[in-house]
């Protein structure tokens, strides 16, 4: 299980540091500065994220909105009276400072049954949620939470998966963009059509995917679409 902790007390750190290789099982990233720990929550989408609320004036709350939905979310924090503000942004748990390796123990256990539920949610929905394409004579049903983007080449579309692999199907890209849904999915130039959860960053002249850092090029045609992308919480 990837877990990232952020929080400005290194003591903090070192006793979340501690829990986990207790625990075992556990890969561990920590983070005393909110804005790197978050910029690397965007890049990896760890499975656990155990947020301090109160961080020298950087409120955890507000960052917490930025969280990928697919982490599971533990705030800890020494003031009792935020746990309502964390639970209103869907926290699966509240750690109040000093807490010992039991509570600690507790709070896992609930992210991991959280962690088991949204993956049968997602794997329910991705049964669902199928682009069905034809390549070499065969139909493929391709899994949309699958795609990372797709690439017009020539006649064809290219559609590249998160596993890496990909697929060649002769369809102009405007007619595979009509079956993705625009919340999902933005045109960023005339040949690329990019998943919004898989972009890692973003300036006025290129997109970086989250998963392997790949660079894509946005066209002057598109560049307003893409500006809105900060909007969502991507940088």
């Amino acid at each position: 299980m990837k877990v990232i902790a952020i929080d400005d007390e290194p003591i903090a750190l070192e006793i979340v540091r501690r829990y986990c290789e207790r625990s075992g099982g556990m890969e561990l990233e920590t983070y005393s500065s909110p804005r790197v720990g978050m910029q690397r929550i965007r890049e990896c989408h760890p499975d656990v994220v155990l947020l301090d609320i109160e961080m020298n004036g950087t409120s955890g709350i507000e960052l917490a909105k930025q969280i990928p939905p697919s982490c599971c979310l533990i705030f800890t924090t020494a003031y009792a009276h935020y746990a309502l503000d964390g639970f209103e942004v869907n926290a699966v748990d509240f750690l109040h400072k000093p807490y010992f390796y039991e509570r600690f123990e507790r709070a896992m256990q609930k992210a991991q049954q959280w962690i088991h539920m949204h993956d049968l949610l997602r794997a329910s929905k991705s049964s669902e949620r199928q682009l069905m394409l034809k390549s070499d004579y065969k139909t493929i049903a391709v899994s949309i939470d699958n795609i990372l983007y797709v690439e017009s080449v020539d006649n064809y579309v290219k559609v590249h998966l998160a596993d890496g692999s990909s697929l060649l199907s002769k369809i102009p890209l405007h007619i595979v963009e009509s079956q993705l849904a625009q919340d999902e999915f933005i045109r960023i130039h005339r040949s690329f059509l990019v998943a919004r959860c898989r972009i890692a960053s973003f300036s006025r002249s290129e997109i970086i995917m989250d998963k392997d850092g790949k660079s894509l090029p946005v066209g002057r045609k598109y560049m307003d679409s893409v500006k809105l992308l900060q909007q969502s919480g991507i940088k």
